[in-house]
């Protein structure tokens, strides 16, 4: 028989956990109510009721793997490491978020609503608004790199934060398709040796 109500004990932080790895894994058109919420173990009007709507859980969820799964990425931009370094720890953490073990692959945020009909809009709108915020706090570390006179005046910072935040896209793409940790690795290696161009104010 299956679930009739919210159990007792009902653990929201555990349930919106299971929920967001079924997000990861399926995106928002896929992951149905039915998978959310066998996953979550209630009933859907107990989904409905601890979260609002399937919309707002997505919500959750992403705020979720911000804080904790993800949260490793974007921290490598703060700290005393010097711009560079700040940037390649940002893609090694990013390599190892994308393949971590009993979990989904790739990076949520980029891979959790990529397509769907009308009903998918308000979720593709809000990762589109998530991977600003990543790229606006990539461009802001670059900013000070060049404050701090690592980098050099007059630099197209959106130039260089675009190619970063494409090199972070793609590798969560090559992780869905099977890329495991030590390629990905090798790419953010990669992607730095070209480190003197990229910020050159040059060409």
């Amino acid at each position: 028989m299956g679930v009739r109500g919210r159990p007792r004990g009902f653990d929201r932080d555990a349930a919106l956990q299971q929920a967001m790895d079924v997000f990861w894994a399926r995106g928002y058109a896929g992951a149905s109510i039915a998978e959310l919420t066998e996953a979550m173990g209630i009933n859907p009007p107990s989904l409905y009721a601890a979260f609002g709507s399937k919309e707002q859980l997505f919500k959750e969820a992403v705020c979720l793997y911000a804080e904790t799964d993800d949260a490793c990425t974007l921290e490598m931009l703060e700290g005393d490491l010097s711009t560079r370094e700040s940037i390649a720890a940002m893609l090694q953490a990013n390599a190892r978020s994308c393949t971590r073990p009993h979990k989904p692959t790739g990076c949520f945020m980029t891979l959790g609503a990529t397509n769907g009909g009308p009903e998918t809009d308000a979720a593709q709108q809000y990762l589109c608004d998530q991977r600003r915020d990543i790229a606006s706090r990539i461009r802001a570390r670059l900013a000070r790199g060049v404050a701090d006179g690592e980098l050099p005046a007059g630099l197209d910072l959106d130039r260089v934060t675009a190619f970063f935040a494409t090199v972070i896209k793609g590798m969560s793409i090559e992780a869905r398709d099977g890329a495991d940790a030590d390629t990905l690795a090798a790419v953010a290696r990669s992607a730095m040796l070209g480190w003197d161009a990229i910020t050159s104010t040059q060409g």
